[in-house]
């Protein structure tokens, strides 16, 4: 499949959306360490987002809030003496290429799952407990789940699939989904994503994914999460957001007939990061800065 940018369209083969008016820009990011934010999350503590850069960053993470401010733990602003907020270092962490990010239960889970040249072998998610983003400097990560392809024929293999930009988790299980690319091209897109699942937690050996299903139309999948109330997915890629209903059984959350909201890819260039504010509204992150808002409904 083909894919085809338009100002204000998006292009596939037999199918032609019109750019939706429902997405607002709200805020600019402009705390000068986020140069680069590929992951947003609704943290537990109310009126709070976690964000992190991609990849090449230090390993930390920034509590801000709806109007994109950071929040600096007051015993840390004298201590600045005018320079910029660091953020929450994560210890016992690398930031080779995060990619997501998503809440529960208390739990961040960092995507370090960025794989462009699809060659890594070091791919998993960091697991931290929750900070009170008011009260710590700096924590620890909890532990690191390595996790691998079973589809994957080689490092690279004979297909470029194996990057994921997208992480949730529903009802404690993590799942991925999967940003392709055409075989030795970095920048050289392919349609389609799948959906994966980890069913092991293992600390000290690799966890292979559960292959969960494949859909054709979705393409670039940058983000993902989970309502509040757990009844849709939200799955954002450059020119789209796409909107699933839970499945009826099981977990394919692909195969359901989703809602699709365009947007102008000028307007909102580099779409990297979602999370719902709410059951009706979600909040997008982009590389350049911005930060949008979406009503979607119920």
């Amino acid at each position: 499949m083909t894919l085809r940018w338009g100002v204000g369209l998006y292009l596939l083969p037999g199918l032609l959306w019109a750019a939706d008016p429902e997405v607002r820009k709200i805020a600019e990011l402009t705390h000068p360490p986020l140069t680069e934010v590929s992951g947003i999350a609704r943290s537990g503590y109310p009126g709070v987002y976690w964000v992190h850069n991609d990849s090449g960053d230090a390993a930390r993470i920034f509590a801000i809030d709806r109007t994109g401010a950071p929040l600096v733990p007051p015993f840390q602003r004298d201590a600045l003496e005018g320079k910029p907020w660091p953020g929450i270092a994560i210890r016992d962490a690398w930031n080779v290429d995060w990619e997501d990010l998503a809440v529960a239960n208390g739990v961040i889970y960092l995507a370090e799952t960025g794989n462009n040249g699809n060659g890594r072998r070091d791919l998993g998610v960091y697991l931290v407990m929750e900070p009170n983003p008011l009260a710590v400097a700096e924590t620890r990560a909890l532990t690191f789940l390595p996790v691998a392809y079973p589809d994957q024929d080689g490092y690279p293999g004979s297909q470029w699939h194996f990057d994921c930009e997208a992480l949730f988790v529903d009802n404690g299980t993590l799942y991925f989904l999967t940003k392709h690319r055409r075989s030795g091209e970095i920048t050289g897109w392919e349609a389609g994503t799948a959906l994966y699942r980890l069913d092991s937690r293992h600390t000290d050996e690799m966890n292979v994914l559960t292959l969960v299903s494949r859909r054709a139309d979705v393409i670039l999948p940058t983000a993902a999460d989970l309502s509040p109330t757990g009844d849709r997915l939200a799955v954002l890629t450059y020119l789209a957001l796409w909107i699933f209903p839970r499945p009826a059984t099981e977990d394919d959350w692909l195969a359901g007939t989703p809602r699709v909201i365009t947007f102008d890819r000028e307007v909102i260039p580099i779409a990297e990061a979602i999370t719902w504010e709410n059951d009706e509204r979600l909040l997008i992150a982009n590389e350049g800065r911005g930060l949008y808002e979406v009503d979607v409904g119920r």
